[in-house]
């Protein structure tokens, strides 16, 4: 939040608190939370003045990459913030930044330096139907679950959808699939 953007809304709050209007009322009205309008309800302007240069002066954990964020930004404009943080990571520079950090920067950056995301459609067409047997859809996933003796453990699995008679099957393993899992992918008769 700028100064322009905070003095704003502190004396949005503080007309709405002269007309009688609840902090529930408040909040509805200027779209915050309650504690929002509790935190500033009672901010005397000096306060408020003081809180604002306070948060001028806070820095943000990715600021020190904000060059290296940018250029990223620049040359790929349909990168998402996922992409961002993957890599971040990679780098071994995220500094242990949430998706959310990285989601509320990325989108801060794009508006102050004026660089508009761009989405591009991917085109769809149908495919011809194939014979039975000849065509699946194949997906990979992750579940957490609680084992006999209480710990969490994490499951890894490959699904597999026949696209003619829809027969589904599952692969199941206790750690990340790799290439060298390729026997998992054998072909399967489903009438066995």
């Amino acid at each position: 939040m700028n100064v322009v953007e905070g003095w704003n809304m502190y004396l949005d709050i503080q007309d709405l608190k002269k007309m009688h209007f609840n902090v529930s009322q408040i909040s509805q009205r200027l779209d915050l939370s309650r504690t929002t309008v509790y935190k500033y309800l009672n901010m005397s302007p000096e306060e408020m003045e003081q809180y604002l240069e306070k948060q001028k002066k806070r820095t943000k954990k990715l600021d020190k990459h904000r060059e290296l964020i940018k250029s990223w930004l620049i040359q790929y404009p349909d990168m998402t913030s996922a992409q961002v943080l993957d890599w971040l990571q990679e780098r071994n520079i995220d500094g242990g930044a949430s998706e959310g950090t990285v989601r509320n920067y990325v989108k801060q950056l794009r508006k102050k330096c004026d660089i508009p995301q761009i989405k591009y459609l991917r085109q769809y067409e149908a495919v011809d139907e194939l014979p039975a047997g000849q065509q699946m859809q194949m997906d990979f996933g992750q579940i957490s679950l609680r084992s006999s003796t209480g710990r969490m453990v994490s499951l890894y699995f490959a699904t597999f959808v026949l696209a003619h008679s829809r027969y589904k099957y599952v692969e199941w393993l206790d750690r990340p699939f790799t290439t060298r899992d390729n026997s998992y992918f054998r072909p399967f008769n489903p009438q066995k």
